[in-house]
């Protein structure tokens, strides 16, 4: 398991006239927070530096940061710090500066770096991505209000599609798999069909 942000954010602040927008994203490889700093920097083709830094695995082995232009260690190795600080992975936080007439220095640029990144990762909806087993649970027509209130008790996300049977498709933490089939099934009363379809890492509410 491990903690790291879901989809993307934007905050934005002024500094002493200098204008820093922050975006977060969840990114699974190094190839995803390339694409995310390319689509960052098409956004502002004028900024005057788009400073990042980002750990792109679920280990931490794979880290990397920018300081873009700006003194040296005054930009990137800040906002990773931020990420490293906050325990997370996967995770690419890029910072834009449009430049607004008063240097800040560099212990100015440090903290204005570290803080914008710090405020956009708080804003950012943070879950737990833990290995979960996806299933589908097959009723007839009558037992879906049953489900469905079961579900949402669970507070597990699920996703149906109605057909000849009703079939709905959860995700639930491995470690929790054979006590949550043994409630559903005492809930349904057996009137259902479970059937696995894979494991994966899947975004956890915290």
């Amino acid at each position: 398991m491990y903690l790291s942000v879901y989809g993307e954010t934007l905050t934005e602040k002024v500094i002493e006239k200098s204008r820093f927008l922050t975006y977060c994203s969840h990114v699974e490889n190094e190839e995803e927070a390339k694409a995310f700093l390319q689509r960052v920097r098409a956004l502002h083709p004028l900024a005057t530096h788009v400073c990042y830094g980002y750990i792109a695995d679920k280990v931490g082995n794979v880290q990397r940061f920018s300081d873009d232009g700006e003194p040296q260690g005054t930009a990137g190795m800040p906002i990773l710090n931020v990420i490293k600080n906050q325990k997370l992975f996967e995770t690419a936080v890029a910072v834009v500066r449009y430049f607004g007439g008063i240097k800040l220095g560099a212990g100015g640029l440090t903290r204005a770096y570290a803080s914008s990144a710090s405020e956009g990762l708080d804003a950012a909806d943070k879950r737990e991505y833990d290995i979960s087993i996806t299933l589908s649970v097959f009723v007839d027509y009558p037992e879906v209000n049953a489900l469905i209130r079961f579900l949402e008790r669970e507070e597990v996300a699920f996703d149906k599609e109605f057909g000849e049977k009703a079939e709905f498709t959860v995700s639930v933490r491995e470690g929790e798999y054979d006590s949550f089939c043994a409630r559903l099934n005492d809930c349904l009363n057996g009137k259902l069909k479970i059937t696995q379809k894979g494991r994966r890492y899947y975004p956890f509410v915290r």
